[in-house]
């Protein structure tokens, strides 16, 4: 339907979907060694492109996010411990935040897989794999994601593999409320 470049490290992609819309805002963070005021000022577009939105569509954050996300009980809100690492990183912290406040769900770490399908990411010397690739998509929409892993195969030219979602929309029909006790 559109395609909007916020910034260089943002951009908005909707597409038509069966039920809903769906909005895919994909984002480059800024690495972990940078400022903390450059950081501020991108999670701070990054909010403020969320918030722009529609809230009639399956909203997902995705992309590198540079962010090592561990298995700390402050963050099982948003996690599971199906996780590549122990111990989250600032930028792994940054983005447990940021899905907090949004009430958001990490769905990387939402499907148990072997550790090769984890890794979104693998060192020049091709010894260290990461986890630094996530996908973000609101709570009360996480079921419409069947799957989340890493393909190791295609190549892409790049240290980041890819990331495969397989998304299956379906109409949510909320249950009815009793009908015998409005009758009494």
């Amino acid at each position: 339907m559109s395609f909007t470049p916020i910034n260089e490290r943002i951009r908005i992609l909707r597409l038509k979907g069966k039920f809903h819309n769906i909005t895919l805002i994909n984002v480059h963070a800024l690495t972990e060694e940078k400022m903390e005021e450059e950081k501020d000022k991108f999670y701070d577009d990054l909010q403020k492109t969320y918030d722009r939105a529609s809230k009639h569509d399956i909203v997902m954050v995705l992309g590198d996010l540079n962010a090592k996300i561990g298995k700390e009980k402050a963050y099982e809100s948003v996690t599971e411990k199906n996780t590549l690492h122990d111990i989250s990183n600032q930028n792994g912290e940054m983005v447990c935040n940021f899905a907090i406040e949004n009430n958001m769900t990490v769905m990387n770490t939402q499907f148990q897989h072997k550790t090769i399908h984890k890794g979104t990411w693998i060192s020049p010397d091709l010894t260290t794999a990461n986890q630094t690739d996530h996908i973000l998509i609101n709570t009360n929409k996480k079921k419409t994601i069947q799957n989340v892993q890493t393909l190791r195969g295609p190549s892409c030219d790049s240290d980041n593999f890819l990331v495969k979602t397989i998304i299956k929309q379906r109409l949510i029909i909320t249950p009815r409320r009793n009908t015998e006790n409005r009758k009494k």
